[in-house]
């Protein structure tokens, strides 16, 4: 067993453990992606498979910047993540009201699409997160 600290002074040491978890999301997200259109695409013509595609790329870039600042951040100085992560979501949350308001305005029918392919995304990448910390990173610090 080891001694209390020496797994925070290992993590310390490995800078990439930060963004370790971020390329298996993005496969998955990429996957939720393609599914998302195909399904779009079925149920709701064109329109609809890329507003299901946008909504997946929107939230898979919104976290993707998340993780990467914060990490950054971390790296830098922990002090740092409060502010940048409250600046960075007042700013991805202010960016995506206005987003949804400019696409609301047009009529378009890839709408709805955009908004479900937006919730999907949400619960697939939060899903496929916790699954690897659960799994993957848990074997890697238990052993």
């Amino acid at each position: 067993m080891a001694e209390p600290g020496t797994r925070a002074a290992e993590a310390a040491e490995d800078r990439s453990w930060r963004l370790r978890h971020l390329p298996v999301l993005l496969v998955a997200t990429a996957v939720l992606g393609a599914l998302a259109a195909v399904v779009g695409g079925v149920t709701g013509g064109a329109d609809a498979a890329l507003g299901a595609a946008v909504g997946v790329a929107v939230t898979a870039v919104s976290y993707t910047l998340t993780t990467v600042v914060l990490a950054w951040a971390d790296a830098r100085d922990p002090q740092l993540v409060l502010p940048f992560g409250v600046g960075l979501y007042v700013a991805k949350f202010s960016l995506l009201i206005a987003l949804m308001i400019g696409v609301a305005s047009t009529g378009w029918a890839g709408l709805i699409p955009l908004c479900l392919g937006i919730a999907v995304g949400v619960a697939v990448w939060t899903g496929v997160h916790v699954w690897w910390l659960t799994t993957v990173h848990a074997r890697r610090v238990h052993n």
